[in-house]
């Protein structure tokens, strides 16, 4: 059997890491390189227990600011664009108590599972991408913050989620680093079983360990359609190697997805947007006061984790279009929340500034396997938003089992577009 897999991000990657472990043949395409796009300079947080959506009632009251205020991390545009619009309406359409905890219990559902794919890989190729168990601190700045927290807490407890609320004195216990800025908050969600690991890095190793097995990678290429013959992709053509013949599509390109979805005999819209995200990647070695603990600081929208020698801040959520151009605000702004939280803990000078568009459905659900209104050998691996990488695995085992046929007891109907 042959797959063309479209996209060579962490999305893309495992999905192909999958189909290549049960002896499909394998080719990966991609309009630049492996990890370069979303999953180049993403938060690095392996987020399996707090996956809460965006679309949450909490949104209503945050309007004004989102709308009106220029240094509000979270950041709606609008623009010229019906898709922007039509992704807003749902999405605020989906801002409802009810729909938020029913999309938390199928997000912690597929984070279980992707948790165990990704501890599986690792385990199995022994590559380096950073790696630690290093446990996790949502941090809350007022009352009302915490308590909305604390509710979730206990609504995720019912799931089998393992947390506890702690107070600032814990929190400086739990991470030293935080001892001068734990003054300022007054409580903390703790959740000792997350992660981190540098995303760049793992797509790098899966490139690698994919080409010595045999799966072909046709980089800086573009996919130009397909040839459609009674509902069912024949080939993918492309713009530098002509036709690759298929017998099953994977589209997995992040936020492009829509329009590629289109080119590939996709009728209608996905409803996938860019979030805009922004990340600097700040250098410990010879400076002390980095924090172990993963961070989420979340009156500033920001997270913090430590990567080797290196500590990962990334932040804000733009709703602004595709424009990729980093505003030097915003990355002082990552600056200065780093240096609140722990002072001088490494090398402001050189912070290696990135941008990146997280791909978001407005449930905050991804899209996964075939589409009604598609090719029935079009299989979707798009709309992970912000957890990308936390999803990964358990995304691609999904659309791996789907297009080898393979029954799986694992309930994928919420992230079906059937």
């Amino acid at each position: 059997m042959q797959v063309c897999v479209l996209g060579a991000g962490i999305i893309g990657l495992t999905t192909a890491y999958y189909l290549q472990q049960q002896g499909v043949h394998v080719t990966v395409i991609d309009r630049a390189t492996a990890g370069s796009g979303a999953s180049g300079g993403n938060g690095a947080q392996l987020s399996y227990s707090y996956v809460q959506p965006l679309a949450d009632p909490s949104i209503w009251a945050q309007l004004p600011k989102l709308l009106f205020a220029k240094d509000s991390p979270l950041k709606f545009q609008p623009q010229l664009d019906p898709a922007q619009w039509a992704w807003g309406i749902k999405f605020m359409a989906a801002c409802t108590a009810a729909t938020s905890r029913k999309n938390t219990v199928a997000l912690l559902e597929l984070a279980a599972l992707s948790r165990a794919g990704f501890d599986d890989m690792l385990a199995k190729e022994k590559f380096d991408c950073d790696f630690a168990a290093s446990a996790k601190l949502v941090l809350f700045n007022t009352e009302a913050g915490f308590a909305g927290a604390k509710q979730q807490l206990e609504y995720q407890k019912t799931l089998g989620s393992e947390q506890e609320a702690v107070s600032p004195k814990r929190c400086a216990e739990l991470e030293p680093a935080l001892a001068n800025y734990a003054k300022t908050i007054v409580g903390a969600i703790y959740t000792p079983s997350e992660c981190a690991a540098d995303c760049l890095m793992t797509c790098l190793a899966l490139e690698k360990i994919l080409k010595a097995r045999g799966v072909k990678f046709l980089m800086h290429t573009e996919a130009t359609g397909a040839r459609v013959e009674k509902g069912h992709i024949v080939a993918v053509k492309t713009d530098k190697h002509g036709e690759i013949k298929t017998d099953a599509v994977v589209l997995a390109c992040g936020y492009q997805s829509p329009a590629i979805a289109r080119s590939l005999g996709l009728v209608g819209h996905l409803p996938v947007y860019p979030l805009k995200g922004y990340s600097i990647s700040i250098n410990t070695e010879n400076h002390e006061g980095a924090p172990q603990v993963s961070i989420t600081d979340s009156a500033r929208k920001v997270v913090f984790a430590r990567l080797g020698n290196r500590l990962r801040v990334a932040g804000m959520a733009e709703l602004v279009g595709g424009n990729a151009t980093i505003p030097p605000d915003r990355i002082t702004s990552l600056i200065a929340s780093t240096r609140a939280l722990f002072g001088e803990c490494g090398d402001y000078t050189e912070p290696n500034p990135w941008t990146g568009f997280r791909p978001v459905t407005p449930t905050a659900l991804p899209i996964l396997g075939p589409h009604k209104w598609g090719p029935d050998n079009l299989h979707l691996n798009v709309g992970q938003g912000a957890l990308g990488f936390t999803l990964s695995c358990g995304s691609a085992q999904i659309v791996a089992d789907n297009i080898l046929g393979k029954k799986s007891t694992f309930n994928a109907q919420p992230f079906s577009a059937l």
